[in-house]
């Protein structure tokens, strides 16, 4: 660990569409950065603005006090982190590892364990507010760890994001995710029965989201969202096929807890239906696009 004023290295694996714009945003705070990613692409954009590349998960950890990864899901965080070249076996006895993806609550337990074990510290943090919110550094962060190790991070939090919780132990970040997505996917899927529903019925779709933004209807979801359904514009920001995935663990999570979670099954298959269809690229306001569909819409 670095002292004084001095920042602390950064390792960050994952240059992705919310990891690229928030590897940057490290960069813009003055941060040193260390970075891999699967694809060269990302790696030599950021090169190019400082960063130094590496070949491994574990050279990334051996040059760093500090690894961020950004993943797809938990099988990924499980191999970079725990597999052969991976952030365990490079990270030294007081480093931190912060997870910022989206994964099972049980893996960021495990590998906090795991890590723990070699005398290294962790967070699970993942993160709301999709590639806007990454590229504006706006980002919604909801922390599971030690309560030292999150003051630890707070800087390079409030380098990537706005609204920053400490919510609990190992896994608390995680299980806040969960929660985050089955609330946005069910507040798109009412936005999108609406406003294909106002359409159906020969009525200015517009005008009917400008009044129900006045009322007590109004959401965040409604105003950005209902924006693109109108627009017809589902081009990703956060994509149909990563959302069913956080359903997914939402409804493991469920089953573990024996939490009945109906609403939530019902708009997971309306995504599964989705990505049989070929349509899992689509931003998940996309759902409109289903509904226009089944309704005879389009």
């Amino acid at each position: 660990m670095t002292t004084g004023t001095q920042k602390e290295r950064i390792g960050f694996i994952g240059l992705g569409i919310m990891g690229l714009p928030m590897a940057r945003n490290l960069i813009k705070a003055g941060y040193g950065l260390t970075v891999n990613n699967r694809g060269p692409e990302a790696e030599q954009a950021l090169a190019a603005e400082g960063a130094k590349v590496a070949r491994t998960a574990r050279e990334v950890a051996e040059q760093s006090d500090i690894v961020i990864t950004m993943l797809p899901d938990s099988p990924q965080v499980e191999e970079v982190v725990l597999g052969e070249n991976g952030v365990a076996e490079g990270l030294r006895a007081g480093g931190l590892y912060i997870d910022m993806s989206s994964v099972a609550p049980s893996t960021a337990r495990k590998v906090a364990e795991a890590l723990k074990a070699k005398g290294a510290d962790s967070l699970d943090a993942p993160v709301s507010g999709g590639q806007v919110g990454a590229e504006q550094a706006t980002l919604s962060i909801m922390v599971g760890g030690s309560e030292d190790a999150f003051g630890r991070a707070r800087p390079i939090f409030e380098a990537v994001g706005k609204n920053i919780v400490y919510i609990g132990g190992p896994g608390a970040g995680q299980v806040t995710k969960i929660c985050n997505q089955i609330v946005v996917a069910l507040t798109i899927q009412a936005v999108a029965e609406a406003l294909t529903l106002a359409r159906k019925s020969g009525v200015d779709a517009a005008k009917v989201r400008e009044a129900l933004l006045g009322g007590f209807a109004q959401s965040r979801i409604l105003d950005l969202h209902g924006q693109r359904i109108l627009d017809g514009n589902f081009k990703p920001g956060f994509r149909i096929n990563l959302h069913r995935k956080d359903l997914r663990l939402a409804l493991e999570a469920g089953r573990e807890q024996a939490v009945p979670l109906f609403a939530t099954a019902g708009v997971a298959e309306l995504m599964n239906s989705m990505i049989a269809q070929g349509m899992g690229d689509l931003d998940h306001s996309g759902l409109a696009a289903l509904y226009a569909q089944l309704a005879g819409l389009d």
